[in-house]
């Protein structure tokens, strides 16, 4: 927890904006609101806009120039939005509408250099820049979000309200990592030990699995686990939820995607040179999955299900 003093809770005049109302970027607008902070919605559906803006009593933009327009300055301007190309062009439509003393966010799983040279470019406009790197999936709503930034002092200022409403509790699941790029970097790495975690206990299940004459029930071992266990951890819970639902997973279709953050945390770690041989091979794991119809593919696809609400193919 940084010890940067807390600012008071923002008033019911909106200040924030939020862009990219999906699975994540929805939810983290219902938890603002929840506790109410008026907030500015945009998404290029503008059924999805009108309907959030409706539930949560929020202001719905139909552009990112009606947004800027309708919230005070200093303004906030969270973008969750996919890495790539969509970030890039928004954050750059975002430094061209805002004024200076503005801070942009970007939420989203981005390159950590792509943020560290946003920054920079943010800072030499006037604006402020905070990358953020945001874990909690479709869960985030009910139980708050761990939130991982970088920036500078004046950006956590500006945003640390509404980090302390988006985390479990205002001293709790935050934490402002360093400059412009540690918030994404921090993701990235937390990230790529997700990947790990995952793939051990696909691997360890597939073998309980394998041993045929034992005919041991997952679901009683995943849920054994649960409890007191040294492995128990909120993945382990997700994947009892799903054996005790079903174990056959026959109908799941063994195909685990990587969402970029793996790559990166295996590039970079050549790059230091310190040596992640199990997170890279949970990474080329993955790959193998795409063609593959093993068991532990099948797990690790509804793992991916339960925390981030990602689509699993069927057969």
């Amino acid at each position: 927890m940084t010890s940067t003093s807390s600012q008071s809770t923002p008033s019911t005049t909106p200040h924030f904006g939020l862009i990219g109302l999906g699975k994540m970027g929805a939810n983290m607008v219902r938890r603002l609101a929840k506790q109410g902070i008026h907030v500015a919605v945009f998404d290029q559906d503008a059924e999805v806009t009108s309907a959030l803006a409706a539930e949560v009593n929020a202001v719905a933009c139909t552009s990112l120039p009606h947004m800027v327009s309708q919230l005070a300055a200093p303004r906030v301007l969270w973008v969750m939005l996919p890495s790539g190309e969509v970030t890039e062009s928004t954050l750059g439509q975002l430094q061209d509408l805002a004024a200076p003393g503005d801070t942009l966010v970007d939420g989203a799983n981005s390159n950590y250099k792509d943020s560290v040279r946003r920054a920079t470019q943010a800072e030499e406009r006037g604006f402020h820049y905070m990358d953020a790197g945001v874990s909690g999936g479709v869960h985030g709503l009910a139980n708050g979000y761990c939130l991982m930034v970088g920036g500078s002092p004046e950006a956590l200022q500006a945003v640390q309200p509404y980090l302390e409403v988006l985390a479990p509790a205002a001293n709790t699941g935050w934490l402002h990592a360093g400059p412009a790029g540690a918030g994404h970097f921090t993701k990235m790495i937390h990230n790529g030990i997700e990947y790990g975690m995952m793939a051990a206990l696909a691997e360890g299940l597939s073998l309980l699995k394998a041993k045929k004459d034992f005919d041991i029930d997952l679901a009683d071992v995943t849920e054994l686990w649960r409890h007191g266990s040294v492995v128990r951890s909120w993945l382990l819970d997700l994947t009892a939820q799903t054996l005790k639902a079903d174990q056959s997973l026959d109908h799941i279709k063994a195909h685990v995607p990587d969402s970029g953050e793996g790559r990166w945390t295996a590039n970079e770690s050549i790059e230091l040179g310190v040596p992640t041989p199990v997170m890279t091979l949970a990474l080329m794991s993955r790959f193998a999955s795409q063609g593959a119809d093993d068991y532990a593919s099948k797990l690790l696809a509804k793992m991916r299900q339960g925390f981030g609400g990602h689509a699993v193919g069927t057969v």
